[in-house]
């Protein structure tokens, strides 16, 4: 069913279509789908249309218009509102900006009977919830506020105070948005606190530094993003929680990787209900 949704991504897709492609009724094919994708297949398949619509407004040259019919998207408008949703910004200033967003990554039926396979614990609880993914970053440097013993981000507001946020969100150079983040050692003189809050910029940056802050140099490196699911604002603990359960027992040697977390440090993303809960941990390939 998977194989099919990708070879027809463009094209209407029945669930009689996908119950034939897997030899069952479309009753069963829609439930056995659901079951390990953790996704109906209409939602997946708008999911992955949504994600292919965003890769090729990056490459440019396209109308939104065009792309949108291209996904079988009935207007400019549902296309919009769809995108939004999913990515927190319109295709428009998507296309113009061309930010950083996290792709729909599918979750493989295959993996799913490789874990059986093996005897491990099932953990779709939370996988439901999770988009999971590897980002190369270059190397870059870190504009940074440190802390003196903060763990997390609570004692770090409680020694620094919470405007350290507003003060990095300010610096226009910056390559991503602003990470609270757990420095490994290397990166931690004597005296500073392991929890830090920081903004990436590129390696040549020789702008200014605000005053308290400091600057240092990060290696290239590979990050595994865990991305939760939307969630409204009066639930963001619980949605941390759930991430945090799913990243506690997730095992990147599935997928030829291993923690890597004296490479680089460990970062958050401030929580936003309409697109979920971001946390990346640093890898390397086995």
């Amino acid at each position: 069913m998977q194989d099919h949704i990708a070879a027809h991504i463009c094209e209407p897709i029945t669930l009689c279509a996908l119950g034939r492609a897997a030899g069952y009724s479309p009753w069963y094919a829609a439930r056995i789908f659901r079951e390990i994708t953790e996704k109906a297949p209409f939602e997946y398949i708008r999911a992955m249309r949504l994600s292919k619509a965003a890769a090729r407004l990056h490459k440019g040259g396209v109308r939104v218009i065009d792309v949108a019919f291209d996904f079988l998207f009935g207007s400019h408008e549902g296309f919009t509102r769809a995108f939004s949703r999913q990515f927190g910004l319109s295709p428009r200033a998507y296309a113009k900006q061309k930010p950083p967003i996290m792709m729909f990554l599918p979750k493989a039926a295959r993996d799913y009977y490789l874990i059986k396979q093996r005897g491990e614990k099932d953990m779709s609880k939370n996988h439901n919830t999770v988009f999971v993914q590897v980002v190369e970053r270059p190397a870059r440097r870190l504009i940074l506020k440190r802390g003196k013993k903060a763990t997390h981000y609570f004692e770090y507001c409680e020694e620094v105070g919470c405007e350290a946020w507003d003060v990095l969100t300010g610096i226009k150079e910056a390559l991503y948005e602003p990470i609270g983040m757990w420095l490994p050692e290397k990166f931690r003189p004597e005296g500073t606190s392991e929890y830090a809050q920081g903004v990436e910029v590129a390696a040549d940056y020789m702008g200014d530094v605000p005053k308290g802050y400091e600057i240092i140099d990060l290696p290239p490196c590979k990050m595994m993003v865990f991305q939760g699911p939307p969630f409204e604002d009066e639930k963001f603990e619980a949605a941390i929680c759930d991430l945090w359960e799913v990243m506690k027992t997730y095992d990147p040697k599935l997928y030829g990787f291993e923690w890597a977390d004296d490479d680089a440090p460990r970062f958050q993303l401030t929580p936003m209900g309409y697109r979920g809960y971001i946390e990346a941990r640093p890898v390397r390939a086995l």
